[in-house]
């Protein structure tokens, strides 16, 4: 028989791990879903031109930034491509030139994917030459790149309400068209789905009537839905996961960088300037790279 000393005892302890257990897991629950907080570490030279997408290569330790040149649909062939260090200094400004208003990056098997207006182009990684220009039908302002899991590459079209998708045989389609889009921009693929960043309902030229919000896009069955309560968050640019479930988006017009929960609700982390465009997230560096396409440079955050 247990005495009654020992028995008052263990008592104490189940009563106190009753309480404690539930007050850890919330704890850290809360800490899993709290909002990153950012700080500054670096801005470059603002020797680019508009850029407008930045884009991590692992494997060479580089980024790339795309940038746009004479303006968003001029077709002048003085768009580019840069090779930037994790320091911010550039190693190549002009390392593949020959682009018109060069905008969203994704990569896939050592390509590197640029829109170009009204074209998917190819780039091979290793030598910087341009292997393959695919016109995409009707477009006429193609922006953000994304790459699923076998290499279909998707590209939106925020003046149309599409979405293009190069398929694995190089046909480039209209792979979705609907207006539920709202100005579609930026584009990231993860887990069978495309999160879109929308810009919003366009009037006339890039002011919406109402700011866009984050949709899902089913890649199985192109169902739409939007990411929690469809509250109107602002023209939405580019669009990285966290890696916990919620995103870093930027907001071009308002100038920030967001964080948004997948119940829709967000929180500006840092507040940029006008033009904060297509970000990069380095999840080995904890760092986040902010094309600022009005001032021609880009800056750097540590995430912590």
């Amino acid at each position: 028989m247990i005495n009654l000393t020992v028995r008052n005892l263990i008592m104490k302890k189940i009563a106190f791990f009753r309480y404690i257990v539930p007050v850890v897991f919330l704890f850290t629950l809360s800490f899993a879903n709290a909002d990153p907080v950012v700080s500054k570490l670096w801005e470059s030279k603002a020797d680019f031109k508009l850029p407008e997408s930045a884009l991590y290569d692992e494997e060479n330790n580089i980024l790339y930034v795309s940038n746009v040149g004479d303006g968003p649909y001029t077709k002048s062939n003085n768009g580019f491509i840069s090779k930037v260090d994790l320091d911010g200094n550039i190693t190549e400004l002009k390392w593949v030139e020959g682009l018109n208003s060069p905008k969203g990056l994704a990569m896939f098997e050592k390509k590197l994917y640029v829109s170009d207006i009204d074209e998917l182009v190819e780039i091979d990684i290793s030598s910087g030459e341009i292997l393959n220009k695919y016109s995409a039908p009707g477009a006429n302002f193609l922006n953000d790149v994304t790459v699923d899991n076998v290499g279909n590459v998707y590209i939106s079209d925020m003046f149309l309400d599409k979405i293009y998708q190069l398929n694995t045989v190089g046909q480039l389609i209209t792979w979705l068209y609907t207006p539920e889009l709202e100005a579609p921009n930026g584009l990231h693929y993860e887990n069978g789905q495309i999160i879109v960043g929308s810009w919003g309902h366009l009037t006339n030229g890039f002011a919406p009537t109402v700011v866009g919000h984050l949709k899902t896009v089913s890649i199985e069955s192109k169902k739409i839905k939007s990411l929690g309560n469809a509250k109107p968050v602002g023209t939405l640019d580019g669009v990285e996961s966290d890696g916990n479930g919620a995103y870093f988006v930027t907001d071009w017009a308002g100038g920030n960088l967001l964080h948004i929960n997948a119940d829709g609700n967000f929180k500006v982390i840092a507040k940029l300037v006008k033009g904060a465009a297509d970000h990069e997230v380095i999840f080995t560096k904890n760092m986040i790279v902010v094309p600022l396409m009005n001032d021609n440079k880009l800056v750097a955050y540590k995430i912590r």
